[in-house]
């Protein structure tokens, strides 16, 4: 298999308007699944977004308007399951468990992404604002895959960290997220539902790749419905 079929790949991910977001040649410790026939994978290729490029996509899709549940994670899955069967692929997904497949793990393996002080992984270019939408198992190693970027950590840089001391209830502490304390603002008036979280948003790493406003709503309602079971 030669680079040509790498970028395949490549072309084919980004013209559903997500992009590769890193890949690599599977080891036992990587905690890969077998394909659905019971094959090994050779390669994984992530799958995510930087930005909001896929937003315009998402939002003409027949899942964002049909008002079902967990439009995205349809969405993704949808598109991606018709990409892997083109390509012959095997498609995994950071959602629809318990079990969850070790998404994390496999993003710092493909980029070496540092942990911000938020929790969340921060990308040297990017910042907090990229995603992880799904993953391809490749039966085949792939050659000259992209190199994992080796750049430090922009919070090395930014020795005021915005992030921990803008959250309107301190959400964000070192011992961890608070995530009732997150719910129970969003759930009275605030601003981080219409401008985004307050405390993301004052990271001043990526900031060409900040979320759209609706994008930005749309991700902190989901969060809300999902803390509180509502519709």
């Amino acid at each position: 298999m030669n680079r040509q079929t790498f970028h395949r790949y490549a072309q084919r991910i980004a013209a559903t308007g997500l992009i590769v977001r890193g890949a690599f040649h599977v080891q036992d410790k990587d905690g890969v699944p077998r394909t659905g026939d019971g094959t090994t994978g050779q390669t994984l290729i992530l799958i995510g977004n930087a930005g909001s490029a896929f937003w315009a996509a998402f939002r003409q899709s027949k899942e964002c308007n049909d008002g079902q549940p967990n439009p995205l994670d349809r969405w993704s899955e949808r598109v991606i399951t018709e990409l892997a069967d083109e390509l012959g692929a095997c498609p995994v997904f950071p959602f629809g468990g318990p079990p969850y497949h070790p998404f994390q793990r496999w993003a710092r393996r493909a980029e070496s992404l540092p942990q911000s002080p938020m929790g969340m992984l921060i990308h040297p270019e990017y910042g907090l604002w990229h995603a992880y939408r799904a993953a391809l198992i490749v039966d085949q190693p792939l050659r000259d895959l992209p190199p994992a970027p080796d750049a430090d950590s922009p919070c090395l840089s930014c020795p005021d960290q915005p992030c921990l001391h803008t959250c309107p209830v301190d959400a964000f502490r070192p011992e961890g997220f608070n995530a009732d304390q997150c719910t129970q603002h969003l759930s009275g008036p605030n601003d981080c539902l219409e401008q985004g979280c307050l405390a993301r948003n004052a990271c001043p790493a990526g900031k060409p790749f900040r979320y759209v406003k609706e994008q930005h709503r749309f991700h902190l309602n989901a969060f809300l419905k999902a803390r509180t079971g509502s519709k």
